[in-house]
């Protein structure tokens, strides 16, 4: 919640410990997906499953899962990724309603600020999963498809779950976006449109050992 009665210069002081707080518990994590989606979904929604799938597959192939660390397709996702082999955060944030941190975390962080929480999901991404969701859901997509388009982080997969949710706004992008002029066809292919966990997961393992091959030849 925004306080109004703290001083700016105290402000600031309090951004400062949450970066250096954020830092310090996940310095040693290397290879991480984030996976996002709405806190409402509840666990008999088919999204909730494949949410759980998802997690599961990343978690026992050596990849630390993050998420918003709240309810819905974000408890689902940690549930899946927890005590599977890596893992499972939730980076919380403080809200007045929806966002109640689940059980399912093996590191669990709490902030007061969306730019200081955003900062920490991109450290240490080696990919996006977007599953269906509302506007912190889309928040995050364009957050990382605009690093990636300009170029202000490495290229990485961005992955949307669910072809009947996400269609429309593909369709969107490329019949007036691109139409316009306004993206270039280059940036539509930022993204790929999937239909399952199996499909995100491939994905997302293919381009971390990738990466890891990379690294290793450096």
């Amino acid at each position: 919640m925004f306080d109004k009665k703290m001083p700016e210069a105290w402000r600031v002081l309090r951004i400062q410990s949450e970066l250096v707080d954020g830092i310090e518990h996940l310095v040693k994590i290397q290879h991480a997906v984030n996976i996002f989606g709405s806190a409402r979904l509840s666990p008999t929604d088919p999204y909730y499953t494949e949410a759980e799938k998802l997690g599961c597959l990343l978690s026992q192939a050596g990849l630390t899962v993050i998420t918003g660390g709240g309810p819905g397709i974000m408890e689902a996702a940690n549930k899946g990724a927890y005590q599977n082999g890596s893992l499972s955060i939730g980076l919380n944030i403080t809200l007045p309603h929806e966002q109640k941190p689940n059980r399912y975390q093996d590191i669990s962080l709490s902030f007061r600020y969306f730019f200081v929480r955003k900062f920490m999901f991109m450290k240490h991404a080696i990919a996006f999963a977007i599953l269906p969701g509302g506007f912190g859901t889309l928040d995050e997509l364009f957050e990382a498809l605009t690093l990636i388009q300009t170029q202000k982080s490495e290229p990485f997969p961005v992955v949307l779950v669910g072809k009947d949710y996400w269609q429309g706004l593909l369709t969107w992008f490329k019949d007036v976006m691109l139409a316009r002029g306004c993206i270039d066809p280059s940036d539509i292919e930022l993204m790929t449109l999937v239909d399952s966990a199996e499909e995100a997961a491939h994905i997302i393992i293919e381009h971390y050992h990738k990466h890891i091959t990379c690294q290793s030849d450096t």
